[in-house]
């Protein structure tokens, strides 16, 4: 039981130390970067996708639910396409890990179109790929650091990718 508090305590403390939110801009900003939208509200649905996003890179499945069902709201407040709300809506309810990161890489290809579209005041956004994932099909995400960090294998495999784009 102190092992399982232990975790806890360093998983959680990792979410801390990894991101900082800031209440008044609506963004989550990863420590190497910042990205930050002109559209407060697609900033502030973006900062959700990285919560699910680190949630999924932590192994973390109740986080990740939690992150999930604050983007399908953000979204749904930023008038976000609806497949991605319907997708985000999906991971919060689904049974686990492997299933929410089945759902993560069409919302990942949803919430790209969707950013693409949006316009950065700061910062980067880099668009990175794993060939491994979804048994050797490869999918990808989206993210404020450069540095490889898989939200498909977790610590299994966290360097596992590169970075196919850069958004500016």
């Amino acid at each position: 039981m102190k092992t399982k508090m232990i975790g806890i305590f360093f998983t959680m403390a990792s979410f801390t130390l990894s991101a900082q939110h800031d209440h008044a801009g609506g963004q989550k900003n990863e420590t190497s970067g910042t990205a930050i939208f002109k559209d407060t509200k697609m900033g502030n649905a973006y900062s959700h996708y990285l919560h699910l996003k680190n949630a999924l890179v932590a192994s973390n499945s109740a986080e990740a639910k939690t992150g999930a069902a604050a983007l399908k709201q953000a979204l749904t407040d930023a008038k976000g396409p609806a497949a991605a709300i319907e997708l985000a809506s999906k991971v919060a309810t689904a049974p686990g890990l492997e299933e929410q990161r089945k759902l993560f890489s069409p919302l990942s290809n949803e919430m790209k179109t969707w950013v693409n579209g949006g316009k950065l005041s700061a910062g980067v956004i880099y668009w990175e790929f794993c060939p491994m994932a979804n048994n050797n099909i490869g999918a990808y995400w989206l993210s404020n650091e450069k540095e490889i960090k898989n939200p498909y294998f977790g610590d299994k495999m966290l360097k596992c990718g590169r970075v196919k784009e850069t958004i500016q």
